[in-house]
Order: C-alpha cells, then structure tokens, then sequence
C-alpha cells in the first residue's frame, strides 16, 4: 500500500505539510495525490471515530446475516447494490461461509431497526432468510481501542 494512503487511513486529519514531512516529499506532491486519489475514487470519503457513550448517542446497531439467491446475469452484485441503498444500511459486505452478505444497520431503537429488517429487507425477492445480532458494545472501531488504552502497549507475556 503507498505510505501516503497508510497515513491518511490511520489518521486522515493530519495535515499535507506533515504528511509531507513524514513521507520525505513536497507538500504540493502529498495534496496532487489525494486530489488524484479523490478523482480516481480510491480514496470515496473521511470519518471520524466516535465514543458514541461519551456523545450520547443512542443509536442501535445489528449485524444482519442474509442469505440469498444470486440473481442471473448479476450474481449477487444487483442484490447487494439494491440493500446498500437503504438510508438504514451503515455497510453491506459480500461474505464466504453460511451466509451471503453481512449488512450493518442502524436505527433510533430495536423497534426501528427490527421494522427495517422485517418489512424492507426481508421482503425483498430473492432474500432467503436473515439472522439479526445486536451490537451492545463496542471494544475496538476501525482500528481504535473504544477504552482509551494505548494500542501500541504490549501485551504481557507469561512466563
């Protein structure tokens, strides 16, 4: 992976002077290449991390497990494509083993996100069947330890 992406990945708030400075290039080089990155669609957008307890959000969360036919012609492509549209749809990850995709949803409540999942996305055709999982909390997200802990700490080993 070119270092550039590395850092924007692991920190995409830092600025091109110091991107530039750790990379050992011109900051105008750093800012033509995520300008290029944006156009050429590798890099589609930037998030920030959030301790969702210390804002208080009580946003619900449920891993959704769908098994589904795969449709001629467009596989399981037209299918997927069709439930990442949904606004309720946080990510939708085409999946090897007992099910096909796995699709992250969000709602203000349980009875949101089970009124999503009963009337929207189990009714669409081709959907076999869904198992829902509720996140309750969260440890690590995108590569950050939810607890504050320092990442870089080792773990101790038993002798």
């Amino acid at each position: 992976m070119d270092p550039l992406l590395k850092l924007l990945r692991d920190n995409a708030a830092m600025k091109p002077a110091q991107m530039a400075a750790l990379l050992g290039v011109p900051e105008s080089e750093v800012v033509a290449r995520i300008k290029a990155y944006e156009q050429d669609r590798v890099i589609l957008g930037y998030r920030t991390v959030l301790n969702d307890e210390k804002v208080g959000g009580d946003l619900v969360r449920a891993v959704i497990e769908v098994r589904i036919t795969p449709e001629r012609g467009g596989g399981f492509d037209r299918l997927a494509d069709r439930i990442s549209k949904y606004n309720e749809v946080e990510s939708c990850y085409l999946m090897s083993g007992g099910y096909d995709l796995l699709v992250v949803v969000v709602g203000n409540n349980l009875r949101e996100v089970a009124q999503f999942v009963s009337e929207k996305l189990s009714t669409i055709q081709g959907v076999i069947s869904t198992a829902t999982h509720f996140l309750l909390k969260p440890y690590k997200e995108q590569g950050v330890l939810m607890s504050g802990a320092v990442p870089d700490e080792r773990l101790p080993v038993a002798p």
